[in-house]
């Protein structure tokens, strides 16, 4: 099912992007300032990484002091990235199948983009229920559910 809508057409051009040097809390306030939830890990417009908030989560609950940790001590080294040339029902089928939100759009071993879930569905919202999978509200996988009874009151606990 091909949308007809390349990737480099819809694709962010002014991208958010940051040296592996710097501290997470430095990055932090560059991904608020910014309003976004990554970070592309670039050095000459090659692609060394991506941060997170998931990532900076994750390291806030490992690490004590996250001034002393840089930005490519954290990062995802191995990253899932897309051609400009590929159609966006392209990209979301990759998202859902590498479980991911964000694809770094790439031409000639060079960064020249970032395309978002939220990009895709912007542009097409019938692709909501291929997206719609991708997040998996199946509570019987993600959560353990138990209902229990305490003074003829019925509450759930997660």
């Amino acid at each position: 099912m091909k949308i007809g809508v390349k990737v480099g057409e819809i694709m962010t051009r002014g991208y958010v992007n940051i040296d592996r040097n710097v501290n997470v809390i430095d990055c932090s306030r560059k991904m608020v300032k910014n309003k976004v939830g990554s970070v592309i890990v670039e050095k000459e417009k090659k692609l060394l990484g991506i941060l997170t908030e998931k990532d900076i989560i994750f390291a806030l609950s490992k690490r004590k002091d996250l001034k002393k940790t840089n930005v490519g001590q954290i990062m995802k080294r191995r990253v899932v990235t897309i051609k400009p040339d590929k159609d966006i029902y392209d990209a979301l089928i990759l998202m859902k199948r590498k479980k991911i939100r964000r694809l770094p759009v790439m031409n000639k071993g060079k960064i020249i983009g970032l395309i978002t879930m939220s990009d895709i569905l912007k542009l097409q919202p019938t692709l909501f229920d291929i997206a719609r999978d991708y997040f998996k509200i199946s509570e019987e996988r993600q959560k353990v559910k138990r209902l229990r009874k305490k003074d003829d009151e019925e509450y759930y606990e997660f």
